[in-house]
């Protein structure tokens, strides 16, 4: 599920609604996390280019926290950056952007927080809590030791979508307009605009797939899954569910980036919009 998904599951119970009620709902925004860790941070660096920040995947799971990351990996990058200049240097790769990488705080922070995401996604949130917790203390108490192996993540979020018959549809309430919203108004009040009649910047690498396969065996969880109604599907008769049509509503998409991951055919592509379109988030 979403985060968006999560929370019209919880928003109503009693412990949170008591914190919520009487509240103003005064921005909205998402963003897909980058939670492989350590096990799945990529090469670093390409000629003309390093990856830092959320882009490489330095993302401290159990923190929720990557800013000071990406803050550090970019003065790392810098420092490579202008050293490689005052060399002379051109067209090669900054290479040692990574070996600093590998000596930095940054990667023995990742190094002890390694195993809490394939705990969570092996064991749940109870059990797979309880042993992070465990290695986390061991990695941090004993100089990087653990009982517990390094554990690698079994298959990508998209391969990790379930046929739509396994599972039973679940029916959320209306909008209430006090604790829950529907997308179309949260996503005004994310200031998300992009250039009109401009072309989508939401791709379809097969244009057939969303309603022959992915309607047939997933239900389309690109309706579902999306916090902006970007996709949906559109019947000629809603009653009779006839000839449905996939249609793209790019100029909500809020950049969260959750279809480019999650499609499980692996359909959609998220390109850059022309413009500098999207959500414009001014607390930020």
């Amino acid at each position: 599920l979403s985060p968006f998904d999560e929370f019209q599951r919880f928003k109503h119970h009693p412990a949170i609604a008591s914190h919520l009620e009487g509240g103003t709902r005064i921005s909205y925004g998402a963003r897909a996390i980058t939670e492989g860790g350590l096990q799945s941070i990529p090469k670093l660096s390409f000629p003309g280019g390093v990856l830092i920040g959320c882009s490489a995947g330095f993302v401290n799971v159990p923190r929720i926290k990557g800013s000071h990351n990406a803050m550090k990996t970019g003065m790392l990058a810098a420092d490579a950056a202008y050293d490689a200049v005052q060399a002379g240097r051109g067209g090669d790769e900054l290479v040692e952007y990574e070996a600093a990488f590998k000596k930095s705080w940054v990667y023995k922070e990742l190094s002890v927080v390694r195993n809490a995401k394939p705990l969570l996604s092996k064991f749940g949130t109870t059990l797979g809590g309880a042993l992070g917790m465990f290695d986390m203390w061991c990695r941090t108490l004993l100089g990087g030791w653990s009982p517990i192996p390094t554990l690698q993540h079994g298959k990508t979020d998209a391969a990790s979508t379930e046929p739509a018959a396994k599972h039973k549809p679940i029916a959320y309430p209306k909008p209430d307009g006090k604790l829950s919203f529907d997308k179309l108004s949260s996503v005004f009040i994310s200031n998300t605009n992009h250039a009109e009649e401009q072309p989508a910047h939401l791709k379809l690498l097969d244009p057939s797939k969303p309603i022959q396969v992915n309607l047939p065996k997933y239900g389309e969880p690109a309706r579902l899954y999306c916090p902006a109604g970007v996709y949906e599907v559109v019947y000629a008769d809603e009653v009779a569910k006839t000839d449905p049509r996939f249609v793209i509503n790019a100029q909500n998409c809020v950049h969260c980036k959750t279809c480019d991951i999650k499609d499980p055919s692996q359909n959609i592509v998220w390109t850059t919009p022309e413009g500098g379109g999207g959500p414009n988030y001014p607390n930020m």
